[in-house]
């Protein structure tokens, strides 16, 4: 069993923990057979926020501000979602969180038997997968790492235990 903490350190203002248990939350978890299907195209996030707040509006407008049955259907269907999906989440986030300095130019994945290396511009392209079939990567994860345009779908980076920013 892997350890379930990675650590993202090295050439960044802020050494970051990531526990990829609790990315099954995050609203920013991508679906990862949608993802490799269609790719997302760039939004923006003024009209991502703008269109969900729309949306709400036009729901209470059409439906009156009552809760009606059909929410406690879509809850359950999320929450079969979740238990049976693939998920995955963009190391972008992550790596701009951490706040890589100037001199900074790779960022390399340190697994058990190998150190591979990406730049800095494709590291931040790439994806964490974190969920197969609705369960944590516990035997080979705790994260497989995509590159963004699914070439390596079905053979990832496994066994990762630490993310080093050179």
């Amino acid at each position: 069993m892997m350890n379930s903490i990675i650590m993202l350190k090295g050439k960044v203002k802020y050494t970051l923990t990531l526990d990829p248990s609790v990315w099954i939350f995050d609203d920013r978890k991508l679906d990862m057979d949608v993802f490799f299907e269609h790719p997302p195209e760039q939004k923006d996030e003024t009209e991502a926020y703008t269109k969900a707040v729309s949306k709400h509006w036009d729901r209470e407008i059409q439906e009156g501000a009552v809760f009606p049955p059909t929410l406690k259907t879509e809850k359950k269907f999320k929450k079969q979602e979740l238990v049976n999906g693939t998920f995955g989440i963009l190391f972008a986030p992550f790596l701009a969180n951490a706040s890589p300095t100037e001199e900074a130019t790779n960022v390399s994945f340190k697994t058990k038997d190998a150190l591979i290396s990406f730049s800095l511009e494709e590291a931040q392209k790439l994806i964490f997968g974190f969920s197969q079939d609705g369960k944590p990567l516990r035997e080979d994860g705790p994260i497989y790492v995509y590159l963004p345009d699914g070439s390596n779908r079905n053979n990832p980076i496994k066994y990762v235990e630490e993310i080093i920013v050179t």
